[in-house]
């Protein structure tokens, strides 16, 4: 199989796939405009399809031409409540944006559907292809499996790989990953202050839970800082700070949430109940009142060793040694993939995509409004998707 040459070939069809669906991003697990341009795409190939139940994913099984196990692979499709601001002739302008490069994920794993698909007769075993909607904090990953998504093909996939694409910090089409923790688990604090309210100038006669949700963010950074070993990070970022509604009135509550990252159960136990104590303690000092919440959302992705080892060699064959870097570290960003990979061993890979000509080191980061990603990555990512597949099937089947 000449994968990559006949990847090139679709190149055209890639950009204008990934185009469209850039013009129409949806955000969390119902996306119906996505899921149909999906299906539209794959109606001509040789795949057994269905869709979810609640939610609008599309799950495709290619039954290979000789015996052998299952591999998955996965795209994930959902996009983000932001305003894009990249001035692309393609850009969408409905308040939503492709920010993360899901729509690459997307085109290339169709892409590598019909490469497959091409040469199924060749495969020694089948391939499940997951398109997922919800990865953007809905847990789409966790619907998808609680469907059935690893009996679709009638046996579990013995592998599963997915790619994502970087906008800025990794080199243009080179390939990463690492065995072992690769993205952090990700969680969310949530706290309510409560106080008493009363006038700006008579901050005595109330209880001003403003000065103490500060004294919280402030104190839980310096907390972490003096708790945790720095070579198993937690990383705290506080996004959004709510109260009060006139310059000269103390509120009667304020509140903040924040992310918590962290790249193993023994520092995730730690900070969950550590960050509530925390905010309890600077509560009982300043006379307030507080609610404070740790929920998980997604637990550490750990890419197996071997096929993070099986997907290097791959990347390097197909495509050239200076096509591959090993990721040095995790990743502070956290993924639902992380659900498939605690069923089943594989490995999430990174793809270099900044714009053209752009410094990557300089360049929009994923989830900014200013992101982009070039279109020149998709069809060695469809190939690379599709080469993994077919070497892990004939690795499993052996010597013919």
């Amino acid at each position: 199989m000449n994968l990559r040459d006949d990847a090139r070939a679709l190149s055209g069809d890639l950009v204008r796939l990934r185009h469209a669906l850039h013009r129409i991003p949806e955000v969390g697990l119902h996306l119906p405009r996505t899921q149909e341009a999906v299906l539209a795409e794959l109606d001509a190939l040789p795949l057994e399809v269905r869709t979810g139940d609640g939610l609008s994913s599309v799950t495709a099984v290619l039954r290979g031409g000789l015996p052998g196990p299952t591999v998955l692979l996965r795209g994930d499709m959902d996009a983000l409540p932001v305003s894009e601001r990249t001035g692309l002739n393609f850009a969408a302008d409905t308040g939503r944006m492709h920010a993360c490069g899901h729509d690459l994920h997307t085109t290339m794993l169709a892409g590598a559907a019909k490469l497959l698909s091409a040469h199924r007769e060749r495969l020694a075993g089948d391939v499940l292809f997951m398109f997922q909607p919800g990865e953007e904090g809905f847990d789409g990953a966790r619907y998808m499996l609680a469907e059935g998504l690893l009996d679709a093909a009638g046996r579990r996939p013995e592998a599963a790989y997915a790619i994502h694409v970087m906008s800025a910090g990794h080199p243009s089409g080179v390939f990463g990953t690492r065995g072992g923790p690769a993205l952090a688990a990700s969680n969310v604090l949530r706290v309510t202050v409560r106080g008493a309210g009363g006038h700006g100038s008579m901050p005595h006669r109330a209880k001003d839970p403003v000065q103490a949700a500060c004294a919280m963010v402030t104190a839980l950074q310096a907390w972490i800082t003096r708790t945790f070993d720095v070579f198993d990070p937690v990383i705290l970022t506080v996004g959004t700070f709510h109260a009060g509604t006139q310059q000269n009135v103390i509120p009667d509550t304020a509140e903040f949430e924040a992310t918590v990252r962290s790249f193993s159960p023994v520092a995730q136990a730690a900070v969950k109940d550590g960050t509530v104590e925390v905010c309890r303690g600077i509560a009982a000092a300043y006379g307030v009142g507080v609610d404070a919440e740790f929920a998980a959302q997604y637990p550490v992705t750990v890419n197996d060793h071997a096929e993070a080892d099986f997907v290097a060699g791959v990347v390097r064959e197909a495509l050239g040694e200076e096509r591959y870097g090993a990721l040095p570290q995790p990743l502070h960003g956290s993924e639902d993939f992380s659900r498939v990979l605690a069923e089943v061993p594989g490995a999430m890979l990174t793809l270099g995509a900044p714009p053209a000509g752009a410094d990557h080191e300089r360049s929009a980061n994923n989830h900014s409004p200013l992101a982009e990603f070039d279109d020149a990555v998709l069809a060695d990512g469809a190939a690379v998707y599709a080469e993994l597949a077919a070497r892990r099937l004939a690795k499993a089947a052996g010597p013919a």
